[in-house]
């Protein structure tokens, strides 16, 4: 693909591109993409997608809209097994998108910057999370989450970075990455693949 192409222009970076192409598309319904984010924290995967599946079984198994979401009470929430900082959150998105007019096409439609400055005006949702969303549900080639520990974790082994502290870090980080882009996104997907599968 042509992502690799590029990217294998990065020495270090090409030893790590050897699996399969990975493939980044839009997915619909952003705010239930948002609160899946929110209700994965500090979870594990697995039991991310048990609490995710029961919060679908609350509305016959489909994915609610914003308006079915506020319908339900908080102890209906809690239930699932939810904290009741988690179903403030959750709500806080259905109000948000509700009262912003946010649609998919909206957000498909806009940049980088102006989707983190627009979304993380939502108490409970950060800049990670919001690129986690603009990578696995907008389709952005580009993004590039440098607070996530993962890609941390699998920078300073890969490219053996030196740092005292945690800025030292992001700007090095920031550095390498300026030569993936514009397809960083891509570089993040390969970086974690490499991570999980025991690389470090």
């Amino acid at each position: 693909m042509e992502y690799k192409l590029h990217l294998k222009k990065d020495k270090k970076l090409a030893t790590i591109l050897k699996e399969a192409d990975h493939v980044i598309k839009k997915r619909k319904n952003t705010p239930v993409r948002l609160m899946a984010s929110i209700i994965s924290q500090q979870l594990s995967t697995k039991v991310a997608a048990i609490i995710f599946g029961r919060f679908l079984d609350l509305f016959e198994g489909k994915e609610p809209s914003c308006e079915q979401v506020l319908a339900c009470t908080n102890e209906q929430l809690r239930a699932i097994g939810l904290s009741q900082s988690k179903v403030n959150y959750i709500q806080n998105v259905a109000q948000f998108f509700i009262a912003e007019k946010i649609t998919d096409k909206k957000l498909y439609a806009m940049e980088t910057e102006a989707i983190i400055e627009l979304l993380t005006q939502i108490k409970g949702v950060g800049k990670w999370t919001v690129e986690m969303l603009m990578l696995f549900s907008l389709g952005q080639e580009d993004v590039f989450a440098v607070d996530d520990l993962g890609i941390q974790q699998a920078m300073i082994r890969l490219y053996k970075i030196e740092h005292t502290t945690k800025k030292e870090l992001h700007l090095k980080m920031l550095e390498l990455s300026k030569n993936w882009s514009p397809y960083r996104s891509y570089a993040c997907l390969h970086l974690w693949q490499w991570k999980d599968q025991g690389a470090i």
